[in-house]
């Protein structure tokens, strides 16, 4: 790392800026995990990517990534570099929304991440609305069912289903979600519908199947909880699929509240044991929406903030 020092230290200005495109890729490489992926968000090749990569390790004299087929190590001393070329980047962005803000209109790029069925069946529909009033801002929605962390992300907000939210960031409350279980009429016509949770161990279940124990589902009425093992011929980890097999008279599907509501509106499906609570292992109870605090807030964040807030910030 001695050698680091040195040659930065030797670096006259022209050089240190002539670098800086070179330290952006190297921070987007680090963050995507592989030149093939960074090289698609920049819009690049992954050879134009390397190329670049290599010309910043000639340059600091040390060597930054650990290379493979198909992903990318840090090495020690690129690890130190990436958290300057982070921040670098992270001013950068800062700078293009100080200047929106000081203009006083929404503008630029803003990011959200939001569980996978959520995204689709509840923020993707508020889409072309928000696109529509605020014409120069750009919006990217990340589909990701894994935590996605504001503070260390490219991501601005993040939508999460917890009961407890996590220290140090920010949080709005967007609603709940709960889920439900629901069956076409003609499967409930045809097999009839279960009075209680244990009944559920005669019928066709459609369920995840992400865990070995996804198809033993809990219910609490009151004091009462009931565990039962169901089981079906369909077993499926998608919420739309689901639905659709319920619709298709496949079974009795769970399903989260937001994925099942057209359909119930609708009359495809009904609510099965609508008097019992499902507690589902996956994303349940209050939605937060997530960012840092007391941080300077762009226009573009703020304008976002207060679309989602408007449509979704009344809790159920």
């Amino acid at each position: 790392m001695h050698s680091l020092v040195v040659e930065n230290a030797q670096m006259n200005p022209a050089d240190l800026f002539d670098l800086m495109p070179d330290m952006a890729v190297f921070a987007r490489v680090v963050d995507a995990g592989n030149f093939s992926l960074a090289a698609r968000q920049l819009g690049s090749t992954p050879s134009t990517v390397s190329r670049r990569i290599k010309r910043l390790e000639e340059a600091l004299a040390t060597r930054l990534l650990e290379r493979s087929t198909r992903k990318v190590r840090v090495t020690e001393s690129g690890a130190q570099v990436y958290r300057h070329c982070r921040d670098m980047a992270a001013a950068a962005s800062g700078a293009v929304d100080a200047a929106g803000q000081s203009s006083g209109k929404p503008q630029g790029r803003v990011a959200l991440s939001a569980p996978t069925a959520y995204a689709k069946s509840v923020i993707h529909p508020l889409v072309p609305a928000f696109l529509a009033a605020y014409p120069d801002v750009d919006l990217q929605l990340v589909f990701a069912d894994h935590d996605i962390d504001p503070l260390e992300s490219d991501v601005d907000l993040v939508i999460r289903a917890t009961s407890d939210p996590p220290q140090g960031l920010a949080a709005r409350q967007l609603g709940r979600v709960r889920w439900l279980l629901c069956a076409s009429a003609e499967y409930v016509r045809e097999h009839g519908a279960p009075a209680h949770p244990r009944e559920l161990a005669q019928h066709d279940c459609i369920h995840l199947g992400e865990t070995a124990d996804d198809n033993r589902w809990r219910f609490t009425r009151g004091n009462e909880t009931v565990t039962v093992a169901v089981r079906g011929r369909y077993i499926a980890n998608h919420a739309g699929a689901r639905l659709e097999a319920a619709e298709s008279g496949l079974g009795i599907a769970t399903l989260p509240d937001f994925a099942a509501r057209d359909a119930l509106a609708a009359g495809r499906v009904q609510a099965v044991l609508a008097d019992w609570e499902l507690h589902a292992r996956a994303y349940r109870g209050p939605v937060w929406l997530l960012y840092p605090p007391n941080r300077f807030l762009p226009p573009k964040v703020r304008a976002l903030i207060d679309h989602l807030h408007a449509h979704l910030g009344q809790p159920t």
